[in-house]
């Protein structure tokens, strides 16, 4: 029997949606009878993912005619070609504007199945359930899709949001321990830039998240989506800069993501050392003191995170790829730097040598 733990809107007035968090939703129909309107449905996701739970969401819907796109797993499929595979199985099947996709899976799952929703017709429904704990307290929420390129991640994509979000806690259970670790990554960023309460909650906790303890993750979950719904809810498209703030850490993760090659590095582990990289440019600055920076790295290997640069990567390659960062304008590189644990703000005036001087002193 399911076991509804937290819920909360996401307030986007008529394209508002639910995030449901529980035990065992998966296969509850209750959850996605209010969500799932069409006949026909289009459910997404990889090879690991639905070998455990493809035949348990069939079983919830079962007066939806399905078809079902299985991918390769793994950050490669968040390309052109998987693109183009997916949206040839949509139309082969015959799916029109009325039709829903469901991305089934992580974070790579969710972007490019919401991709191709935006694409898909000009656009059609779809559903997230997320079977990550990265996807869950991040990339499912808020609407953000897209695709890799050589020259940088998540280059191409557009907003399109979900018409629900559904997480179900007890996929955690099949995950290795570097997919939990990577997801407490994302927890850990939102204490840092919105709520010192928060990360003062994680430094207690860590310990019983990286356990799965049920309450104590859908405390955290709950919050991290709480933190971006509102967030979000600001500033949709990221065009006043407060949403650009959920990318603390972030332009030197994926620089180091691109650099090693996708998938060498999870997501969240390249953010872990990219929020320590961020850090070290905040009190380099003067900003955040070196004790809370210290707190902070603490907790980033207390989670299991790195803290320090691979050596296979020099500055020279990492400078060149933030070059490509989304957040640059006019040549100028953007970063969000902290100047207090939970408070955090967009710098464009950081110079190439601060640059490469915090990257040569985190090796």
């Amino acid at each position: 029997m399911s076991k509804l733990l937290k819920s909360l809107v996401l307030d986007l007035g008529d394209r508002s949606y639910p995030i449901f968090i529980g035990e065992r939703l998966l296969g509850d129909n209750a959850y996605f009878s209010d969500l799932l309107k069409s006949r026909r449905v289009a459910v997404i996701s990889d090879e690991t993912v639905a070998s455990l739970y493809l035949d348990r969401l069939r079983a919830a819907v079962p007066e939806k005619e399905i078809t079902t796109v299985i991918l390769p797993p793994g950050e490669a499929s968040k390309s052109f070609p998987t693109l183009e595979k997916l949206i040839g199985r949509l139309l082969e099947s015959g799916l029109d504007r009325s039709s829903t996709l469901v991305a089934l899976g992580g974070g790579v799952i969710g972007d490019v199945t919401g991709f191709a929703a935006a694409c898909y017709q000009r656009g059609i429904n779809f559903i997230q359930v997320p079977t990550s704990l990265l996807a869950q307290v991040d990339s499912s929420v808020g609407g953000k899709t897209g695709i890799n390129h050589a020259l940088g991640k998540n280059m191409i994509g557009a907003f399109h949001q979900p018409v629900g979000v559904i997480i179900d806690l007890d996929t955690l259970r099949s995950l290795p321990d570097n997919q939990i670790t990577a997801g407490i990554a994302e927890i850990i960023k939102y204490g840092l830039i919105i709520s010192e309460d928060f990360f003062i909650w994680l430094e207690a906790n860590v310990t019983d998240l990286k356990k799965l303890v049920p309450q104590t993750l859908a405390h955290a979950i709950y919050h991290s989506c709480r933190i971006k719904s509102e967030i979000v809810a600001k500033d949709e498209h990221e065009t006043h800069g407060h949403r650009m703030l959920l990318n603390f850490g972030h332009t030197f993760g994926h620089a180091i993501e691109t650099g090693l090659g996708y998938g060498r590095w999870l997501h969240g582990e390249a953010v872990g050392c990219g929020m320590a990289l961020a850090l070290k440019l905040s009190q380099k600055r003067g900003l955040i003191s070196a004790a809370d920076t210290t707190r902070v790295v603490r907790l980033i290997e207390q989670a299991g995170l790195p803290a320090r640069l691979p050596e296979a990567l020099p500055a020279e390659r990492l400078m060149a790829l933030m070059r490509h960062d989304k957040k640059n304008v006019e040549g100028k590189h953007r970063f969000i730097l902290l100047e207090k644990i939970g408070k955090a703000f967009v710098c464009d005036d950081v110079s190439a040598a601060e640059l490469r001087e915090v990257l040569d002193s985190a090796r």
